[in-house]
């Protein structure tokens, strides 16, 4: 596995995620300073509406601009057999012959990523299944979910 190139397409896809918030951002910005969008009257909010978007766009892309900042500083660790999981960990994990791939990351929870034909999954230590991984090693299992409809998972290999 070259988690160096798994790593440069995160930040890849984090970056054109920040391009479309900093778009997004700055339409509603010209909207909100729009001279058309000058309140009519005191019900009026249009342009107050497109403030309020445009804060939160900005908000969102900052966020996104971190998320760059510490994937772009995160160190790469090798796992050799029997580490417990932790930041950077690559994990391959088993559930009812379905297999998972994830990358421990310190952001960014839930984005997916294409590498070597897998489909990977970014998590993070405060995640629910992330709390559940990290500290674990490969050949453990662990069970997931909630009453019957809880699963068993293996974690096949950890890199």
């Amino acid at each position: 596995m070259n988690k160096r190139a798994l790593l440069k397409k995160i930040i890849s896809q984090i970056e054109e995620e920040l391009e479309s918030y900093t778009r997004a951002a700055r339409a509603a910005h010209a909207e909100a300073t729009d001279p058309q969008n000058k309140a009519e009257n005191k019900y009026d909010t249009r342009g107050l509406e497109a403030a309020y978007l445009a804060g939160a766009q900005s908000r969102q892309a900052a966020e996104t601009q971190n998320a760059i900042e510490s994937f772009q500083k995160l160190a790469l660790k090798e796992f050799k057999a029997g580490e417990l999981i932790d930041l950077s960990a690559f994990v391959e994990v088993e559930t009812r012959g379905e297999r998972m791939f994830f990358f421990v990351g310190p952001s960014k929870g839930g984005l997916e990523v294409d590498h070597n034909n897998k489909e990977v999954t970014v998590i993070t230590p405060q995640a629910p299944l992330g709390q559940q991984l990290v500290g674990r090693k490969s050949g453990d299992r662990f069970k997931w979910g909630a009453g019957p409809g809880a699963s068993e998972y293996k974690i096949v290999a950890v890199e």
